[in-house]
């Protein structure tokens, strides 16, 4: 038994008429009538009553009708998905995201991807410091990651996708919120509230790397994993922090946000995924994400 027997099947029990069924099936009726024969011989059941003036189901052709329509349809659902799925249209895509970008970018993000892209289910993966995005895009665990740059390996294909500015997080009161804008000097001798350093965070380096430009050394009180963390100190009193632009969408009762001078300190935000996992999914997904950010 092939698939042709029951499409031809098919077309003979809804049409109930060999030579229409011929015609649909843009073949001949001798050879219509020789497969139903050979199907009918290979279950060793009659499915068709035939007569010079009509046919019709048996019970049996009846009840088999109804099984070769679910197999048939079942069979046209897979090439349908195969087909969504080669062109990027269908499947499931995980994105991994720094916190400042876990609230600005990713609520955008989502929404388009869920009106342009309604068949492909998303994961977040949220909160993610940059070498463990790193991590998970070379296992396989997530397929874009949005991080903050440098990105040092090979497997790993990049491209920036803005310039965020850096500003200053400060508790509301403090002494520094009377001023429209902050240069680094401003904040020596502050307490600082900081991303994890020792290499586990983009932010961290950057903020020791400033602060030396400026000639001297922040004073690191906290140091957190997540953005929401280190805003929620910060509201408490318990420090200062330089963050992405971004952060701001992360309105926090308690926290006042002053620009960074010069306009020029800035850390750019890149979308990263796997060289060799260049997926037309991805490509579409990248596509979305470049028209937002």
């Amino acid at each position: 038994m092939e698939l042709r027997h029951l499409r031809y099947f098919r077309a003979v029990a809804e049409e109930l008429h060999f030579g229409k069924a011929a015609e649909r099936l843009h073949i001949a009726q001798p050879p219509l009538s020789q497969q139903i024969r050979q199907l009918e011989r290979e279950l060793d059941v009659e499915l068709l009553t035939r007569s010079t003036r009509k046919v019709e189901l048996t019970p049996a052709g009846a009840a088999y009708l109804k099984r070769a329509r679910a197999v048939l349809d079942a069979v046209d659902d897979a090439g349908h998905q195969a087909r969504r799925i080669a062109h990027g249209i269908e499947g499931h895509l995980t994105i991994g995201c720094v916190g400042s970008a876990t609230y600005s970018v990713l609520p955008r993000l989502v929404r388009a991807l869920r009106d342009e892209l309604p068949h492909v289910s998303i994961g977040i993966r949220g909160e993610m410091l940059a070498p463990a995005q790193i991590d998970a895009l070379l296992v396989g665990d997530i397929d874009i990651a949005l991080l903050r740059p440098p990105i040092e390996h090979d497997d790993i294909r990049s491209e920036v996708l803005r310039h965020d500015r850096l500003i200053v997080a400060l508790p509301a009161g403090h002494r520094l919120a009377v001023r429209d804008q902050l240069q680094l000097a401003d904040l020596r001798g502050e307490d600082f509230i900081t991303h994890a350093g020792h290499g586990q965070s983009v932010m961290g380096g950057v903020l020791a790397a400033i602060c030396a430009d400026a000639g001297f050394a922040p004073r690191i009180l906290h140091e957190v994993t997540e953005t929401s963390t280190l805003v929620t100190l910060v509201a408490a009193g318990l420090g200062v922090a330089v963050v992405p632009a971004p952060t701001a969408d992360l309105d926090v009762v308690g926290v006042t946000y002053r620009p960074l001078g010069p306009a020029s300190l800035t850390v750019d935000l890149v979308a990263a995924h796997l060289a060799d996992a260049a997926a037309p999914m991805i490509e579409r997904a990248l596509s979305i994400l470049r028209g937002i950010a």
